[in-house]
């Protein structure tokens, strides 16, 4: 114990040499007297001066003195034990979709959309002190480059790879990406994280919003210009050749900075556009989660030096309680019978705002506060409990109190529920209501024309699987007549080549009985040449590169083969290439 005896402040016991000569200062005051020694008698000065209260001031100043001492050797943190303490991490998962649709090859910004991209990425990694983090590449669909992990240095290593000429189906498709996303979330259980989009361009709103979730909001990091730029295209054996449409007129990507905002503001994510600096991805990562203290703790542990300090603390009390001895039974009983007003944090802080709130207010402060669940419990009045459960995000029973109001506000409130659920016509319904009762009221206007927006992207999306569908379908017949074509073609080579093939069989069965022959007459190979040949073939692989690009590119193409075996043709290339 004494040889491991050390203070883990050393640093405060620098403020025991004040405290020292304030003590000196005090005893020599002491000494000293009142100072009216030599100028009066000791006789009438015993008479004149009242000697209690210099020795009551005494033994303050000295349990002031020794209080003080004690506290700064507290604070020095003396100890002599390791303990093992448990590591504990913050816990925050981000997921990055990365888009590589052929768009970002645009050069507006420089050098180009995808090297910016990947610029951006390698910062977030680099402020990402703690957490998990995963990345996922998409275009016309969607695949996991790295799964969630707090190794952002594989990450790292994988993303220079990264390019919109490795995707086996070209186009954009959000919707995929995001799905995976969430497969992500649930396969590591996280129940809460981020995810971060780092694209130029989000072609239908409702490929973003249908994932929306406050446990896993959606942010945006814009790559572009509005002025937009031309796709260039095999920029190493054809420089200058762009993508250009069937009609021959060169392709212009644009960066819709409003839609990108848009998207990220329904999905309870933030909007930034890539810029020189850290703020746009603080801008992106601060997204707040529920909850967003959480930690985890790991499976690391390690020793650490135990602070003793604390224990002094035992000998400063009764010193305390001393030196203001009038009050210490009054300290006591408060300390010990009166419950301290912590609000919402535990049993004891709801007993004590119950006894000065009622119900309602406490359901008032509770949705200030942001705990909407708490509130939808302690509301009578149906309509702030439907309130409360519209912020919940439980918006089919919110929408039933909202159906009981037939005021204005209620009527405008139960359109915002049937728009939350995805039932966009019955929502704009509402609204229609609402602006015939009240022309001026610019809420239901602007979110009228907001759901009319979402409804025709949604039947387009429909009518766009539709198609797909029909398409797969008619490539199903083709594909089943061109295999019986196939296999009749297949069963009469079959049958011309029966004969040859024994004749072949025969032949090479006389060749092999005349090697063996041979074989036993020459000579064996010379061991030495052999080991000669082995060490050449290790030098000539040794020299194979190591491109993880080749092998992520294979490893997309043959994720995107497994998808169409299966049937699934949700995610397959659209019209639009870029």
């Amino acid at each position: 114990m004494l040889e491991n005896f050390h203070f883990l402040r050393p640093e405060w016991l620098l403020a025991l040499v004040p405290l020292l000569g304030i003590g000196w200062l005090w005893l020599r005051r002491n000494q000293r007297g009142s100072g009216w020694d030599s100028a009066i008698d000791d006789e009438l000065l015993a008479v004149l001066l009242d000697g209690g209260p210099r020795g009551s001031n005494r033994s303050l100043r000295l349990l002031l003195l020794a209080a003080v001492t004690i506290g700064c050797l507290g604070a020095a943190g003396p100890t002599w034990e390791k303990l093992p303490q448990n590591v504990e991490q913050k816990d925050d998962a981000l997921i990055i979709l990365l888009d590589l649709s052929l768009s970002m090859l645009a050069q507006d910004v420089r050098p180009s959309r995808i090297e910016r991209a990947r610029q951006e990425i390698t910062d977030v990694l680099r402020l990402r002190e703690e957490g998990q983090t995963a990345l996922i590449a998409y275009a016309g669909d969607a695949h996991a480059v790295v799964p969630l992990t707090d190794d952002t240095a594989t990450i790292s290593n994988l993303l220079a790879s990264l390019s919109p000429e490795m995707m086996p189906v070209f186009g954009s498709n959000p919707d995929h990406a995001l799905t995976l996303a969430h497969d992500l979330f649930e396969n590591s259980l996280v129940l809460q994280g981020r995810i971060l989009i780092v694209t130029d361009g989000i072609d239908l709103l409702n490929d973003v919003t249908r994932h929306r979730s406050a446990a896993y909001p959606i942010s945006v990091l814009g790559v572009g210009t509005e002025d937009g730029a031309t796709i260039p295209l095999d920029r190493v054996r054809q420089p200058g050749r762009t993508l250009r449409t069937q009609e021959g007129n060169e392709v212009i990507a644009f960066l819709d900075e409003d839609r990108l905002r848009e998207a990220a503001r329904l999905s309870h994510g933030s909007y930034a556009l890539a810029s020189l600096g850290d703020n746009d991805l603080r801008t992106v990562l601060g997204t707040p989660l529920p909850g967003d203290d959480n930690t985890i703790e790991v499976e690391r542990e390690f020793d650490t030096w135990f602070d003793q300090g604390h224990w002094l603390v035992v000998l400063v009390l009764p010193l305390m309680l001393l030196a203001f001895r009038k009050g210490v039974f009054i300290a006591i009983v408060a300390a010990v019978c009166l419950p301290a007003p912590q609000a919402h944090a535990d049993g004891l802080g709801e007993l004590w705002s119950s006894l000065w709130l009622r119900d309602d207010q406490r359901a008032h402060q509770a949705l200030r506060y942001g705990e909407p669940e708490r509130a939808a419990a302690l509301f009578d009045d149906p309509q702030w409990q439907s309130v409360a459960e519209y912020r919940s995000g439980n918006y089919a029973t919110s929408l039933n109190g909202f159906a009981e109001d037939p005021s204005t506000t209620g009527r405008y409130n139960e359109g915002n529920s049937l728009a939350q659920l995805s039932e966009y016509e019955a929502a704009i319904d509402a609204y229609e209501d609402v602006l015939a009762r009240d022309p001026d009221h610019e809420d239901a206007a602007f979110n009228k024309a907001l759901v009319e927006r979402l409804l025709e992207e949604q039947q387009q999306q429909q009518q766009q699987e539709q198609d797909q569908q029909d398409q797969a379908n008619n490539e199903n017949s083709d594909s089943e007549q061109q295999q019986q074509q196939d296999q009749e073609q297949q069963s009469e080579e079959e049958q011309q080549n029966e004969n040859s093939d024994q004749q072949q069989q025969d032949s090479e069965q006389q060749e092999e009985q005349h090697g063996q022959e041979q074989q036993t007459a020459e000579n064996p190979e010379d061991e030495a040449s052999r080991d000669e040949k082995q060490e050449a073939l290790e030098q000539w692989l040794r020299r194979v590169p190591d491109d993880p690009g080749g092998l992520l590119k294979r490893k997309f193409s043959h994720e995107t083969k497994q998808r169409l075996r299966s049937g699934d043709y949700e995610h397959r290339q659209g019209g639009k290439l870029w």
